[in-house]
């Protein structure tokens, strides 16, 4: 077996994929992750080529001629363009193995939301596939998430973990290499940058970009009053963020200023359905794994989780410790790259493929 191991790394790269609404990493066995790129690519409609992808294409988001459209092709978890995601695929999988190009393809593990229909995994697998991936794997999100912050997946103990993304949130309940409750929200990273332009647009009748809204998220946004700002309210201004947009009612420019109560009121209703669900998932669970998550906490990963006070928000209603696991951005990724380190001990995890044709294999 490691002879065959030994012989398949050199004739071909393991890689692992975080397919994010958001942003898509890319993990190399024996290199660690290689690729941290915003899923947004560039199109020149004229010809129907591809200018830019990722960094760069985000970049263009607002600000680009007629001709070309900066668009992103997963929503929601899910592909929503097939030819762009996999020109994508193909420049995120090309970049990873510029200067490690082996005799086949890549053999490749991809993490997709929890739940999603065979039709959404097929597209995923063949996206994969036409990129240039000589055999696709694939893994639902909150599992590789849980692999990935090495949460004992495998043994008969049960874990809950929260993976925050960009297009969904998936809640999920795990034990012994199978999930026991599962739940996808559409709520995420997006659906609150939404909430903020909403919110700026009802309240100051400014319109403002997503560009804007997620920078005011990650700079003042928080769930809860941080206690530093209730206990010295004399002393300490509320965290604020001056921002600029198109006032509606003339048409000019205008900036205001918003502050971290304003970020609060405008996500108050996302946040609380989350909430919500994570109370639902639990009320479901079957009581021995209820006392296994009482005693060893609920998981937060994804990007979401570092929403300010959202780990206290949850410990609050949830009555269970909550704890943001360590780089929760790449938990995901890293997961893949622990399948791809065995994968015949966690063959049981991945979505079976059975209408899939054989894939060569070495």
């Amino acid at each position: 077996m490691p002879l065959r191991r030994n012989i398949r790394s050199m004739l071909s790269n393991d890689i692992g994929i975080d397919l994010g609404t958001a942003n898509t990493l890319v993990y190399v066995r024996g290199k660690g992750i290689v690729v941290n790129e915003p899923s947004v690519v560039a199109v020149n409609q004229k010809t129907g080529t591809v200018v830019a992808v990722g960094t760069q294409a985000k970049n263009m988001l607002g600000r680009t001629p007629q001709h070309i459209t900066a668009v992103k092709p997963i929503v929601d978890g899910v592909i929503s363009d097939f030819e762009v995601t996999e020109e994508m695929m193909r420049y995120l999988l090309n970049r990873a193995q510029h200067d490690t190009k082996k005799f086949f393809g890549p053999r490749v593990v991809v993490g997709v939301p929890a739940g999603i229909t065979n039709v959404e995994t097929r597209a995923v697998r063949d996206a994969t596939i036409s990129a240039g991936a000589r055999d696709v794997h694939i893994i639902e999100e909150p599992m590789a998430a849980a692999i990935g912050i090495r949460l004992p997946v495998l043994e008969p103990v049960g874990n809950m973990i929260i993976d925050i993304g960009g297009g969904t949130t998936d809640i999920a309940i795990i034990s012994l290499g199978g999930i026991v409750v599962s739940k996808n929200l559409k709520i995420a990273g997006d659906r609150l940058n939404n909430d903020i332009i909403n919110y700026i647009r009802n309240e100051f009748k400014i319109l403002v970009g997503e560009k804007t809204a997620e920078y005011i998220k990650v700079a003042i946004g928080s769930v809860t009053e941080l206690e530093s700002v209730a206990h010295t309210a004399e002393s300490a201004p509320s965290p604020e963020a001056v921002i600029r947009g198109r006032d509606l009612v003339t048409g000019l420019p205008r900036e205001v200023v918003v502050t971290d109560a304003d970020i609060r009121e405008a996500t108050r209703q996302s946040v609380a359905t989350l909430v919500e669900a994570a109370k639902e998932a639990l009320e479901t669970t079957p009581p021995e794994i209820i006392a296994d998550v009482m005693h060893r906490g609920v998981h937060l990963a994804g990007g979401g989780a570092l929403f300010g006070g959202l780990a206290d928000l949850l410990h609050e209603h949830l009555k269970i410790p909550v704890i943001v696991a360590d780089d929760p951005l790449t938990a995901v990724a890293r997961g893949t790259g622990v399948v791809l380190e065995d994968l015949p001990r966690f063959a049981d995890v991945l979505i079976k493929n059975d209408d899939a044709l054989p894939s060569a294999k070495l």
